[in-house]
C-alpha cells in the first residue's frame, strides 16, 4: 500500500501537490506550522487505499518535504 508522508514544518503550503495529486488526496491542512504556513496533509484514511504511490506530488515540492512509500 503506497502512502506519502509531508514534514509539516517545511511545508510552505504552496498547494502544488494538492492541485497535481490525480487522486486528491492531499489537502491543505488548518493548522499553522512553526513559519505561519498552513501546511499540506495528506489524507491517510483516503490514501491507504487509494494512492497509488505515483510521486507526482514529492516532484512537484519546490521545498522537497514529501516522502513517497509504496
Amino acid at each position: 500500500m503506497a502512502y506519502i508522508k509531508i514534514d509539516a514544518q517545511k511545508c510552505k503550503g504552496c498547494g502544488f501537490c494538492v492541485k497535481f495529486c490525480p487522486r486528491d488526496l492531499i489537502k491543505l491542512g488548518n493548522e499553522l506550522n512553526n513559519k505561519g504556513y498552513h501546511p499540506a496533509a495528506f489524507n491517510s484514511e483516503e490514501g491507504n487505499s487509494e494512492c497509488t504511490g505515483c510521486g507526482i506530488c514529492a516532484l512537484m515540492c519546490p521545498d522537497v518535504c514529501i516522502t513517497v512509500y509504496e
